[in-house]
């Protein structure tokens, strides 16, 4: 299909154009965001080593290039962004003349690359600027200053310039090639074709050096990277545009075409269009579908090997101190980052990240004896593992403390084991995911401390940005903490089984403490419990916060899953409570955990939310301000709707909404290395085929696939909605003919008192399960006996139909304080305390407006 972003005007060029209609293009190495206009055609320029500490506002824009028009009578104006080519263009009509510029970013050369034609000979000036130059930041001798400068000569600008604090060197190298003349300054005159080469680049060295070194100006080597900036473009330039061209098409299409999502015919409204109208209630499954490739193309424009990965704002940043420092934050946003890139076919992309994480993590590991020293004395010895907390940068790495706790590093290392699932490349398991969670698990296991109950707490604690009051809420084995230590010692205890390694003194640590984390806790809301000392849903913590870290043992995590549906349920009460209003990366964590839950129709509804409230013009998210982890994440959840694989099988269509009636995707992948293809009809699978790239055993669940012709595999075993293949590598496996299977409808179930109020239906058996808090399973009890406090499923089943998957409900053992119930009418009635995101949207705009 034809992914493209079509607009009928320019960005405006301004800093609220920048961030609301620029159009983004990247290659890891460099950032540039597009605005297409004709008069002066601007492209922002970011290299995401150019930095200040984040107190000094982090990530600074490298620079401006302007290409200066002599035109008028504008017509047929359009501009746009070719996803399937990672391509964007601006074309117009200009006093009869016709004018077409395009521009991509090619990651094997190295270059920005534009290329500007017309019909009848055209003239233009390019300018290259260095912003925000100044001798100091905030306060005279701070470090902070930036200073920069253009030289121009022959066909070439050469840019040079330095970031004081660390001393970063930056350089870049402008070089025009036209078949008309180029005079000084870079003034083109009777051109009928141009094309630009941009090549940028600092002295930063990705190395355990840079984060060890205590000095700041001594962290980089102080050597001018102009040679290299300048060998860049040579190369480039001797090549010439078609093999630039051909080799950027290749290595991008590459990644790209790999997946494929058809949920409708292609729309002819420009994307912002679209996008007011889908805001306002318009359908639209083709701006949905194109919504999730965008993220796609985001990731592959900002993550690659020997790349930076992709910050909070992925690659690109147009000002002096960018939001939030344009930092790694790692309480849960640079893992939605990369949340993508094993399902959606793209793995290649985590090697920016496993090797920023392999750079840093020598440092990290000094944080984690200091952590240990600090917290648990007790457990103090000479290797500690390795730690990480939220605020990470390409100089600097911080541990645990103030308003996120020691899980963390077992949230980061989810991403590790992933690595490895989705791929099951043995290199991967020995190499990179194996120190990962044995230096994490050798941290973890000795920040709990063992209870008189036998159970090991986290000690300190935090649930990430948590508040009681106006301070970070701090106790002792909260879930966000506890969940994560429990994730990273299971998938700790899988990889060394796999690669032999159990004699490990780590290993025993982990064996002896990982039945004692006990990471979900019930509440008497039925809640799954944010806070051991927590009875009713959010008595402690905002009520609605936008973290949902109580349940990331859902989604990153795989503790609750349809084999524990008690806490499925509990989950679901959770959710409910937090509501479906948030910032855009908090809708997206909603998305995805409703998918989990297997209910698309809510998932569904998160997406329109996200896309239609928490997105811009162009596409990107708006938290507010613009952070990429919210693309990520609703591409991510958009990929979990359609295909899942955490609970040990591969689940089609887990949480397909109503809305997506028919449809296809082609090329998701499944933990086990399974590309998985699915064509649906009436909301009903017609067809799956399975690639097995490394062979293995392959359980396929879905509803009546038991029945289905099967192409291909070893049929191991049958049972209802599932079947299980033996596989051989490169085996291609086919499903067709999936008869339906039709569920009861759900019952209508009152709880009164200590009884059930149950509206009967004839010719329909009725069942009441209790809940077991501690193992999340469902045990049937009389219907008529009078219930003791605890959660219940009721289920119907409606002869020649299964049972319906069921209605939760909680009797709490005792009535919530009043305290409590004022509370939650005013979570319900204003839901967002004392800043909405509407006066957050407010906030952002009047300030970006001002740029």
């Amino acid at each position: 299909m034809d992914y493209t972003l079509r607009y009928r005007k320019p960005a405006a060029d301004s800093h609220y154009g920048w961030e609301h209609e620029s159009l983004p293009i990247g290659n890891g190495w460099l950032g540039a965001n597009i605005f297409g206009t004709v008069a002066r055609d601007r492209i922002q320029i970011t290299e995401n080593s150019l930095q200040n500490p984040g107190h000094l506002g982090g990530l600074n824009n490298l620079g401006e290039l302007y290409l200066h028009f002599d035109q008028a009578g504008v017509r047929n104006y359009e501009r746009g962004l070719r996803l399937n080519d990672a391509v964007a263009y601006t074309a117009y009509e200009a006093a009869g003349t016709v004018c077409r510029r395009e521009y991509f970013a090619s990651y094997p050369d190295r270059v920005l690359v534009i290329r500007l034609t017309a019909d009848r000979p055209f003239s233009f000036r390019a300018e290259l600027v260095v912003p925000y130059c100044k001798p100091y930041a905030k306060q005279p001798g701070d470090g902070g200053g930036k200073t920069g400068s253009v030289t121009y000569g022959g066909n070439r600008a050469h840019l040079r310039g330095t970031m004081e604090f660390y001393n970063v060197r930056f350089a870049g190298e402008l070089a025009v090639v036209t078949d008309g003349r180029v005079g000084s300054d870079l003034q083109v005159e009777n051109a009928t074709e141009a094309v630009l080469y941009l090549a940028v680049g600092t002295n930063y060295v990705l190395a355990p050096e840079t984060f060890l070194q205590e000095d700041p100006r001594k962290k980089l080597p102080d050597r001018d990277p102009a040679n290299a900036v300048e060998a860049i473009l040579n190369k480039a330039l001797e090549k010439g545009y078609d093999a630039v061209l051909a080799d950027h098409l290749a290595d991008y299409r590459n990644l790209f075409g790999r997946v494929t999502l058809d949920l409708g015919k292609a729309e002819t409204l420009p994307a912002d269009r679209l996008l007011h109208a889908y805001s306002r209630g318009r359908k639209s499954p083709w701006l949905e579908a194109l919504y999730f490739q965008y993220g796609r193309y985001l990731l592959i424009a900002s993550s690659r090997k020997g790349t930076l990965p992709a910050n909070l704002q992925g690659t690109w940043n147009v000002h002096d101190q960018s939001p939030w420092g344009s930092g790694y934050w790692h309480n849960i946003n640079v893992q939605m980052n990369y949340w993508p890139a094993f399902s959606t076919n793209l793995a290649e992309t985590f090697t920016a990240y496993a090797d920023f994480n392999a750079a840093f993590r020598e440092k990290a590991s000094h944080l984690a004896g200091e952590y240990i020293r600090k917290h648990m004395p007790e457990n103090e010895g000479e290797n500690c593992g390795w730690t990480v907390g939220t605020g990470i940068y390409p100089y600097s790495v911080e541990g645990p403390g103030g308003h996120s706790g020691p899980g963390t590093g077992g949230l980061t290392t989810k991403l590790f084991w992933d690595a490895y699932d989705f791929t099951r490349d043995p290199e991967m398991l020995e190499r990179v995911t194996w120190p990962a969670l044995r230096g994490m698990s050798e941290f973890l296991t000795k920040t709990v401390k063992k209870d008189p109950d036998g159970l090991y707490r986290a000690d300190f604690s935090a649930s990430p940005e948590q508040e009681q009051g106006r301070a970070y809420y701090h106790t002792r084995g909260c879930a966000f903490d506890q969940q994560m230590i429990w994730e990273n010692g299971r998938d700790f205890l899988k990889a060394a089984q796999i690669l032999g390694k159990t004699e490990d003194p780590v290993c025993d640590a982990q064996k002896a403490q990982q039945p004692f984390y006990h990471p979900i806790r019930v509440g008497e809301s039925g809640q799954i419990k944010e806070f051991e000392e927590e009875s009713f849903y959010g008595e402690i913590g905002e009520y609605t916060h936008r973290h949902i870290s109580q349940l990331v043992a859902l989604y990153p995590g795989t503790a609750i899953t349809h084999s524990t549906p008690a806490w499925m349920d509990g989950a679901r009460i959770t959710l409910t409570r937090r509501g479906d209003r948030s910032t855009g990366w908090a809708l997206a964590h909603r998305l995805n955990a409703w998918a989990r839950l297997g209910d698309g129709d809510h998932a569904y509804r998160l997406l329109r939310n996200l896309l239609g409230k928490r997105t811009m013009e162009n596409l990107w998210d708006l938290h507010p301000p613009f952070q990429i982890d919210g693309n990520f994440g609703g591409t991510a959840g958009i990929a979990e709707m359609l295909l899942q694989s955490h609970e040990g099988c591969i689940r089609i269509l887990p949480a397909l909404p109503k809305a997506w009636k028919t449809g296809s995707v082609r090329g998701l992948v499944a933990r086990g290395a399974f590309k998985v293809d699915i064509a649906w009809k009436d909301g009903r699978a017609q067809r799956v085929g399975i690639l097995s790239k490394t062979g293995g055993s392959c359980t396929v669940s879905c509803p009546g696939i038991e029945d289905a012709e099967i192409s291909g595999g070893k049929l191991l075993g049958k049972a209802r909605d599932q079947i299980t293949l033996d596989t051989e590598p490169g085996e291609r496996i086919t499903l067709e003919h999936i008869p339906p299977r039709h569920l009861s409808g759900e019952p209508k179930v009152f709880p009164v008192g200590k009884r059930l109020l149950w509206l009967r239906k004839p010719g329909v058996t009725y069942r009441l399960y209790r809940g077991n808090p501690d193992k999340g399973t469902y045990e049937p009890v009389p219907v008529s006996k009078t219930l003791a406090p605890g959660l219940y499923r009721a289920t119907a089943q409606k002869n020649g139909c299964g049972e319906s998957r069921g209605t939760a409900f909680y009797l709490p053992e005792k009535p919530a304080p009043l305290a409590y119930r004022l509370q939650v009418l005013w979570a319900k009635l204003y839901g967002w305390g004392f800043y909405t995101c509407c006066e957050l949207d407010r906030l952002w705009k009047k300030t970006t407006r001002k740029g």
